[in-house]
């Protein structure tokens, strides 16, 4: 009985994951929070500068959430991480500390450069009531103007697809180089092949040092990691159907490129 309880505990939540204190079209308040980095987001500094802001409500121990996580995370990757006019800015439900908010992100985050994330440390609890959270994930965008644009972003399906299809007519933001870690550095790169492949995959650096081979599914849930010291790395995977992520770490560099298992 208990099951069925909390089954229809959990459909009942999701039908209802929504903003309740804001309605499409209402100016939201302005609020001030500082991520587990230390760094400050005041929403309406944000907006000022002509920015889209979409909000990332979560939790840690929050199943979908951390499902979605690596979405949210690859779509502030793909905009620039917020240099752009794309703002993407993850908030706690208020009981998650800085320890385990980094936890969760190293866990679920996926392999992108991840979105700025704000414990109950950081005031993340207070926006959530402000906002009248009732379920998580609950993802939002709020305008410029400080309007709320969509209290509701769900389901993500086709990944990013699900926010960018959030983009309000004319809103043609510009697909950025992210500036802020080493996903993306230029300087350091490897050959991988096949890319499509029932598993035996082909790594080869430019030359030889000691590298870690990290591989992520599409949730952003490590399925493989292991550290190498030679040049050309060979590996047999055992691993589902599917797409998956490597990202290959050297020199204090790292790539992250996709494959596909059949």
């Amino acid at each position: 009985m208990k099951k069925i309880t909390f089954l229809l505990f959990f459909v009942a939540s999701f039908a209802f994951a929504q903003t309740g204190n804001y309605q499409n079209g209402d100016v939201v308040d302005n609020f001030t929070v500082t991520d587990i980095d230390g760094v400050e987001h005041d929403l309406y500094s944000i907006t000022a500068q002509g920015k889209y802001v979409w909000l990332d409500f979560f939790f840690v121990d929050c199943q979908p959430c951390r499902d979605t996580a690596a979405i949210f995370n690859e779509f502030y990757d793909k905009y620039g991480c917020n240099s752009g006019d794309v703002y993407a800015l993850s908030i706690n439900r208020g009981i998650d500390d800085d320890a385990y908010v980094r936890w969760y992100e190293e866990q679920f985050g996926g392999p992108f450069n991840h979105s700025p994330a704000v414990s109950k440390d950081g005031g993340g609890g207070a926006v959530s009531v402000n906002f009248g959270i009732n379920a998580y994930p609950t993802y939002c965008l709020i305008g410029p103007d400080n309007k709320m644009i969509n209290r509701d972003i769900w389901p993500l399906t086709g990944g990013i697809i699900a926010f960018e299809n959030t983009f309000p007519q004319g809103f043609e933001p510009e697909i950025m180089e992210c500036i802020l870690g080493v996903t993306h550095v230029e300087t350091f790169d490897f050959n991988m092949y096949p890319t499509v492949s029932n598993g035996e995959i082909n790594i080869d650096l430019p030359v030889s040092s000691e590298a870690s081979v990290v591989i992520f599914n599409t949730l952003g849930q490590k399925v493989f990691e292991n550290s190498y010291l030679e040049k050309s790395i060979k590996l047999d995977l055992q691993l589902k159907a599917g797409i998956y992520f490597v990202k290959v770490s050297a020199d204090n560099q790292a790539v992250t490129k996709r494959i596909i298992i059949r």
